[in-house]
């Protein structure tokens, strides 16, 4: 008989936050790395980041998902794009519209500048650069926050050893912190607060960490839609 490999909870452990926590520093390390903005280097940044998620495969600690969970997946996600979007949109009052981009963005206080440099514009960088941009948003990136913020830091803040927590298992003080980090990650960090709150009340209740990144792609492919179709770059 073949001998039995030993099951070491500990060193799995270890796996899992490398596969989790990797691709999303990644993503961070190579947005400040490669400098000022462009359709190429978002398109090297994308390419390196689903290689990497690929090669760590930190979907194999997580059962597939649940296509029963997809309609409420799919109205979160349309939520948080009215709620990313709305705020800054010509049908919002003017007092509100500047009210909400001076005290609820950042930098605090300060209304923001004029964009003036289209990068991801089709007539800048082309269409297949465009299509990259759109696609890295809503197929790379959501996913790997959602395994990251919602699959790991949620569950790590809960319990070291996260792949023991219960993936429905509900703190609301910790739900808020996770989300409270995850909104000051963006410009539009009260939009992010409730986005977190969302996919990370979605994820708890599905007990479904995919069910969290269809949300996200969802919010996220719509956001990149609306972009394209308005002009509205200053979301990306």
């Amino acid at each position: 008989m073949g001998r039995v490999k030993n099951f070491n909870p500990e060193a799995d452990n270890n796996k899992a936050v490398t596969a989790h926590v990797v691709p999303f520093v990644a993503w961070i390390f190579l947005m400040h790395m490669l400098g000022d903005p462009s359709g190429m280097t978002y398109a090297i940044r994308t390419a390196m980041c689903v290689l990497l998620f690929l090669f760590l495969r930190p979907w194999r600690w997580y059962p597939s998902l649940n296509i029963r969970n997809l309609p409420l997946a799919f109205v979160v996600g349309v939520i948080v794009f009215v709620v990313w979007v709305f705020p800054e949109s010509p049908w919002m009052p003017e007092a509100l519209r500047n009210f909400y981009m001076k005290y609820l963005m950042l930098p605090f206080f300060k209304m923001p500048e004029p964009l003036t440099e289209f990068v991801y514009a089709p007539e800048v960088c082309g269409w297949p650069l465009s299509l990259v941009r759109l696609a890295g948003s809503a197929f790379v990136i959501a996913i790997i926050e959602e395994f990251f913020w919602r699959g790991f830091l949620y569950r790590w803040m809960l319990g070291h050893n996260f792949l023991e927590v219960d993936h429905g298992k509900m703190s609301v003080a910790m739900l808020f912190l996770v989300s409270l980090v995850f909104g000051f990650e963006h410009a539009r960090w009260l939009a992010g607060i409730l986005a977190g709150l969302a996919y990370g009340w979605l994820y708890i209740k599905t007990r479904d960490i995919w069910a969290a990144s269809v949300a996200h792609v969802v919010t996220n492919l719509l956001l990149g839609e609306y972009v394209l179709a308005t002009g509205s770059y200053v979301f990306w």
